[in-house]
């Protein structure tokens, strides 16, 4: 069994997810490689930035009390695997993240949950390469991943969680009446929206723009590079 009942992960689970990021962290390195010499970089990059994904995830605005939490800057970093190598990579990356989150802070109720909100709303993040090289893809390749990410947080929400959604809630004085569809598009975009316009006022500073390119460089061919299409 791969979680007991309190929601964790058990040993088998443990072993599992760390033979799972092992393989996959390689199989980054070589699905989009054509230049043998760059498999070290990109493998070296792609750690690096899931690791301080992982790390900053740690470091929360708030939290809420079923999962997710507004964080400093954890799903732009994984969107960056997307930025510098493609969707593929991209994907693969964020599913790396997804079984870090889950081995760290699991709350899981049953394997399709633990799928839909793990491996595939984090790898979704990944979708953010398939605008890249588009103007403003850095930004736009953001919020195309988060949005990735909202759909399938909002997916388990309403399937595994939809439950738990309270009946009405009051606003100026008002009872707005709540399904399972509006409250978990409130309970996962309140934190994965918020997160997202914070980041993205953050990428808007011309001085942040400029290093994620300079990064960029250094991430695929070793240089850096002018300001074109962040």
């Amino acid at each position: 069994m791969f979680y007991n009942a309190d929601g964790g992960l058990t040993t088998i689970g443990y072993t599992s997810v760390a033979i799972l990021v092992f393989a996959l962290i390689v199989l980054i390195s070589v699905i989009t490689e054509k230049d043998k010499k760059i498999g070290t970089t990109q493998i070296a990059f792609t750690s690096m930035a899931i690791a301080l994904a992982t790390a900053f995830s740690m470091l929360k605005l708030f939290a809420m009390p079923m999962g997710g939490s507004v964080t400093l800057l954890s799903m732009f970093l994984v969107t960056l695997v997307a930025y510098w190598y493609g969707p593929a990579a991209g994907i693969l990356g964020g599913v790396v993240y997804g079984l870090l989150q889950m081995a760290i802070d699991p709350y899981i109720v049953s394997i399709p949950q633990m799928l839909i909100d793990y491996p595939f709303a984090f790898g979704a993040l990944g979708l953010a390469g398939f605008l890249r090289n588009m103007k403003n893809g850095l930004i736009k390749g953001y919020i195309l991943g988060i949005f990735g990410r909202f759909f399938f947080s909002f997916l388990s929400g309403v399937i595994f969680f939809g439950m738990y959604a309270p009946e009405s809630f009051s606003m100026f004085g008002s009872d707005i009446p709540l399904n399972a569809y509006t409250y978990s598009a409130l309970y996962n975009g309140g934190y994965i929206f918020t997160e997202g316009a914070l980041t993205v006022s953050i990428l808007m500073v011309p001085a942040v723009r400029k290093s994620m390119e300079h990064l960029r460089g250094m991430a695929t061919d070793g240089t850096s590079r002018k300001v074109r299409n962040v």
